[in-house]
């Protein structure tokens, strides 16, 4: 076997009364068995209601592929994906966008605060035409939830990037998104993008200047 890279390990939580959980189980196993997964730890939660409490797990079935936890029920095609994107140690854009489409907000900020190196992966939802609105707002919750740290300081070329999109959507929310930023270099591009050819563009670009002008100039 040529590939010696360790394939990721998985823990599954359960409960005795859980509908989902055989299904989660068997997916995951068949995943152990096609060398998928290096190896898989299986908790129930009766017998051991500490894993649940040291982990914040409120509902099963809870998985967690490598650094992704996932939770409900899953089938063995979304198992499968989310182990190829363990093993290739990617795919946190993706799991982003898993995370706020089940309105799991807390966790991508829990995440970013603990890996502040992802936030770039949020930028890139925010950057693709392809990102459905209620992730693109949810994207834009975390970055609020950001404003002025340090951790956005990082995003600033990206963002400025964004500015020059075809799509005035994208432009609009980088525009907003630099006014976050409290950074001196985003001011440039805020200011480039009050004669943006489309209005709603044009007003945000406004709006986002005075906010930047008025937290440099205190």
């Amino acid at each position: 076997m040529n590939d010696t890279k360790p394939k990721p390990s998985a823990l599954l939580l359960i409960s005795p009364q859980c509908t989902y959980c055989p299904a989660v189980m068997e997916g995951l196993t068949r995943l152990v068995k096609e060398g998928a997964l290096g190896r898989l730890e299986i908790v129930n939660l009766f017998e051991h209601p500490e894993i649940a409490q040291k982990l914040g797990v409120r509902s099963v079935p809870w998985t967690r592929i490598g650094g992704f936890e996932i939770e409900g029920a899953q089938s063995y095609g979304e198992l499968k994906r989310w182990a190829q994107q363990a093993a290739d140690e990617g795919g946190m854009t993706d799991y982003y966008t898993h995370l706020l489409k089940s309105s799991q907000l807390d966790k991508v900020i829990e995440r970013i605060r603990d890996y502040p190196a992802t936030l770039l992966d949020l930028v890139l939802l925010a950057g693709s035409m392809d990102t459905p609105m209620n992730v693109r707002i949810g994207v834009g919750a975390v970055l609020e939830e950001f404003s002025g740290s340090d951790l956005l300081e990082g995003i600033v070329p990206e963002l400025i990037r964004l500015t020059q999109s075809e799509d005035q959507q994208i432009r609009a929310d980088a525009c907003h998104y630099l006014s976050l930023t409290h950074a001196p270099e985003s001011l440039e591009a805020v200011h480039a993008l009050s004669d943006d050819p489309d209005p709603q563009v044009r007003e945000i670009a406004m709006e986002s200047a005075a906010s930047l002008e008025a937290v440099l100039h205190q």
